[in-house]
This record gives C-alpha cells, sequence and structure tokens, in this order.
C-alpha cells in the first residue's frame, strides 16, 4: 500500500524527511509536542512506583496458572494480614496496590454476587471473608491507592457445565448491575449495555469492584487467553465506558486507553521511552494490542504510522515484573530477587519515563514471606536516604540563551514541578548549575513539565566541572516524567546540562543532585 507521503528536503544532516498528509518536519513536531497527558495519566505517573498482588487458589496449588476446575476449600490463608502488605509497600516507596482480584482460574477474592466459585465458597472465615475489602482498609490506614485486575479470561467460566464464557447467548440489551435478592447496592446508577451472558457477567462483576471498595485508581486488563471457548468476544468498550462513569480518576491498563505495557516481564526498558505514540487508529476504534517493537515513538515511527492513517495518542508505559521467579508464591525455593537488581530496575523504569509495578506474591499464611520483606526494606531504606535532600538546593543556574519571561534557569531549580526553564530558541543550547560549595554526588534527575508542554528532550548530556574545564558523566535519551542518570560518585562546584536533541524549545521543570550511600555487601 502507498504511503500518503510526499518526500520534502529537511535541512537536518541533508535527510529526507517524509510529510505527512502535507506537514513538513518541523509542523508534525508541533502536533506531537501538542499531544499531553490526562490529568488522571499525570497523577497515575506521579505513583513512580507500585506493588502488584498476585494471590488466589494458585497460591495454595503451587502454579502460575490454574484450569478452573479448582475446588474453593483449598483456599485457606492461615493469617491474611493486608496491613503488612501495606505497611511493607509503603515503606518499600510504593504508592499503590494493584490486586489480582480475579485470575484466569475464574477464583473471586471478593464474595461475588454473581459466581459460587469465590471466597464465599471456602471456609476461610467460615465463607465470609472478603480479601479485597480487608485490603481496602489496609489501603485507606497506610496511605496507598488501590487498584484492581480483572481477568477477561475466565476458565471456570470455560470449564464449568453452566459456564457463560463463549455459550453462545444472544446480544440483547442488558442492565448493569443485574439485581440480586438479598443483596442491594447501595450505589443507585445502572447501564443499559447490548451483550451476551458473559460480558454482562463480566461487567457486573466490574461494578461490584468499583462501586463497593472505595476509590479505584487503577483497572488492569491484559490479552492472556489460556483457553478459548465459543468465539467470545469482549465488549471492550462498555467496559470503558463503564469505567469512566464509576471511577473517572482511574486509569484503565494494559489492554486499555491509558497505560501500555513496556512489553516485557523481566522489568526491561527501553533506552528511549516516548510517552507520545502513534497508533493505528482513533482511540474509540482501536484494540489497544501489546506494543513491544524497540521503536515506538520516534519521528520516523510517527511519520510511518501517520502516514498510514494513524494518529498520536499520550501512551505511557508501566514496567512491570515480579520480585519472585514467577507471579505466584510456590514456596521457599523459588529464587527471589535482590535488592540490587530489583533498585536497577527502578532506576532504569521510574528514571526512565515509566512506573514500576513491582509484584509481591503473598504465602500461603496470606503475609508476604520473609525474605522478600527483607528485600524491599533494603530498597526502601536505600531510596529514602538517596533522595532525601536535593543536593542542587541553593545553587544557581544560567543559560546560553535568553529564556521566555517567567520561564528563567532557575525555576529548575525552585522545587516547583510547576514552573520550568524554557529557553526563546531550540536545542542545542547548554544550562550551567553552580552550586554554593562542592558537593558529592552520584545520581542526577531532570524532569519535563508534561502537563504543560509535553515531551521534548530526545538527548542531552552532563558535564561536571574539573579544573578549569568539563568531564561528560553521563549522555541519554529522553527524559519526559522523569530521568535518573547514575554516575559514579565525585565531586564539583558546577554541573552543565547540554540539551543536544529536542522536539521544539526544550524545557525542564526539575532538576536534582543527590547520593546514593554505600550499601553494605
Amino acid at each position: 500500500m502507498f504511503k500518503r507521503w510526499s518526500v520534502v528536503f529537511c535541512g537536518l544532516f541533508g535527510l529526507a524527511w517524509p510529510c505527512v498528509a502535507g506537514l513538513d518536519r518541523e509542523a508534525l513536531i508541533e502536533k506531537v509536542i501538542a499531544v499531553r497527558p490526562h490529568p488522571r495519566q499525570l497523577a497515575w505517573q506521579e505513583l513512580e512506583f507500585t506493588c502488584f498482588v498476585h494471590f488466589g487458589v494458585n497460591t495454595f496449588r503451587g502454579v502460575e496458572w490454574g484450569d478452573g476446575h479448582e475446588d474453593p476449600a483449598i483456599f485457606q490463608p492461615t493469617d491474611l494480614d493486608t496491613d503488612q502488605w501495606c505497611r511493607v509497600a509503603r515503606d518499600a516507596g510504593m504508592r499503590l496496590v494493584l490486586f489480582t482480584a480475579k485470575h484466569h482460574d475464574g477464583f473471586c477474592l471478593w464474595p461475588s454476587r454473581y459466581t459460587r466459585h469465590s471466597v464465599a465458597s471456602s471456609p476461610w472465615r467460615d465463607g465470609h471473608g472478603d480479601v479485597l475489602r480487608d485490603l481496602a482498609a489496609s489501603c485507606r490506614k497506610y496511605g496507598l491507592k488501590l487498584g484492581v485486575y480483572l481477568s477477561p479470561a475466565d476458565l471456570y467460566q470455560i470449564e464449568h457445565p453452566e459456564g457463560l464464557y463463549g455459550n453462545g447467548s444472544a446480544y440483547r440489551r442488558r442492565t448493569i448491575p443485574r439485581p440480586v435478592e438479598g443483596r442491594p447496592f447501595e450505589d443507585p446508577r445502572t447501564f443499559e449495555v447490548e451483550a451476551d451472558d458473559y460480558n454482562e457477567y463480566f461487567m457486573n462483576q466490574l461494578f461490584e469492584l468499583l462501586t463497593e471498595y472505595g476509590p479505584i485508581h487503577e483497572v488492569w486488563f491484559d490479552g492472556a487467553h489460556p483457553k478459548r471457548k465459543g468465539g467470545q468476544q469482549y465488549t471492550y468498550s462498555q467496559w470503558y465506558d463503564m469505567i469512566r462513569e464509576l471511577a473517572p480518576q482511574a486509569v484503565i491498563a494494559i489492554k486499555g486507553p491509558d497505560v501500555r505495557w513496556c512489553g516485557n516481564e523481566a522489568g526491561w526498558t527501553r533506552p528511549a521511552e516516548w510517552s507520545v505514540i502513534p497508533i493505528g487508529a482513533p482511540p474509540g476504534k482501536w484494540t489497544w494490542p501489546d506494543m513491544q517493537a524497540a521503536d515506538l515513538g520516534s519521528l520516523e515511527r510517527i511519520a510511518e504510522v501517520l502516514g498510514e492513517g494513524g494518529v498520536l495518542h499520550w501512551y505511557p508505559a508501566e514496567t512491570n515484573t515480579s520480585i519472585r521467579h514467577g507471579w505466584f508464591w510456590r514456596d521457599e525455593r523459588q529464587h527471589v530477587k535482590p535488592a540490587e537488581e530489583i533498585l536497577d530496575i527502578w532506576y532504569r523504569s521510574v528514571g526512565g519515563n515509566t512506573v514500576f509495578l513491582l509484584n509481591v506474591p503473598p504465602d500461603r499464611r496470606g503475609r508476604f514471606a520473609d525474605r522478600d520483606v527483607r528485600v524491599l526494606q533494603e530498597v526502601g531504606r536505600v531510596l529514602r536516604e538517596t533522595f532525601a535532600h536535593n543536593l542542587a538546593t541553593g545553587a544557581t543556574a544560567r543559560c546560553s540563551a535568553p529564556s521566555e519571561p517567567g520561564r528563567e534557569p532557575a525555576r529548575i531549580l525552585d522545587g516547583d514541578p510547576t514552573t520550568c526553564w524554557m529557553p526563546k530558541r531550540e536545542a542545542p543550547m547548554e544550562l550551567v548549575v553552580m552550586l554554593p560549595e562542592p558537593r558529592r554526588f552520584n545520581r542526577i534527575v531532570l524532569q519535563e513539565p508534561i502537563a504543560d508542554f509535553g515531551q521534548r528532550i530526545g538527548r542531552f548530556a552532563v558535564d561536571v566541572g574539573v579544573d578549569d574545564g568539563w568531564k561528560t558523566v553521563a549522555e541519554d535519551t529522553v527524559v519526559g516524567y522523569k530521568r535518573i542518570c547514575r554516575i559514579e560518585t565525585g565531586t564539583t562546584d558546577r554541573v552543565r546540562i547540554r540539551i543536544v536533541d529536542c522536539r521544539s524549545v526544550p524545557t525542564i521543570s526539575e532538576f536534582g543532585l543527590y547520593l546514593e550511600p554505600p550499601r553494605e555487601p
């Protein structure tokens, strides 16, 4: 298929540049930097470090994926302690707990009105237990936000003789939630949808989660299909509409329009993680597939996708992995990642313009295991000690170019992320920070004001003053919400930021220097 491009000459490096729908490179950049995060996306990005909790019948079977045939009686945590989960998560620096309310096996960790395959059929707490309710209370107690993972796949509904998944039922007008005698909802809202039996079932459960456990800040779907039946389809757009109404503050991730998967489960990150991504169709028609390519947001990639009829979308990445080898706790022979590895992922993810979602699976007691806790305590200690004090405090800053009024270089040092530096011309240029005395540091933090000006910086370098000259200590790609450069520990009284490549004029809202203390062997 021919792309709707004409080719115009671009003076940059003497290359030809594709002109999309009549846009030259400069006009294309203006369209790109005009894309900004929704407030819910910005609030999610500011969480930085979040906790995934996989818990359920798989924990008691020692498997990663259930099969839908589990007897609810196997779910019997002996010492469920969601306070411990939240206390450990908070002390590690996490700000949200994302809970697997239902995994692919279909077993519900809350007493759903719409299935017998739940904690209500377990002898745990005589059938009156509700893990999600306990967790919601603990999140409030420890100041954490709450998210839910409700698996679209449901092996119980596939395997059970009367299961609803793929049963061939007709799509017709239905009301969500369906009333259940003896268990009324306090929330009076209802939704009229076109759904088959399984989509009605799923949306009934989603309504329960979004109305009965307090504010939900992330709703997490994945595209896993352990087994298919009857050509079952999901009415995603209706799910999204209901989430927007019931939980407007919640981002919809991963199979959804607000947050994308980083593309792997190992915690690997891209060197350049752009938040403005071209997608193949308008958001209302896009299917939000996994995006695993190495290049998602370069101008070349944007031009290619827009030339094929795509659109631009603010679509930041979430980096996820598990502290253990596997998502569920199996036994104490499982490998547990050491603190050094978790910290490395934290720096590459949080410090690489993504949010770090770390899974910590409770054991059969219903508690985080001791080895996991020790790792998280060390992670939290290092992060607190490292970022307790910005060593750039008291510094002054100057730029090699005039600045826009009210956006002088000093704005990067005022501790206010809503202000920023913005020069009057484009890169390349230099920004020099003069410290009041020589200071020792090994971490450099840069942030862009993405809410107001989008994501712009594509490449930069950091130099430190040595004698009468400069020494380059860091060279990196995009900044976005946050970029953290790890360097060897050194002492200087001046730092230079060189903006090497940028989409339009650069902007920086925050700059920081920090010292990570030596860790005990």
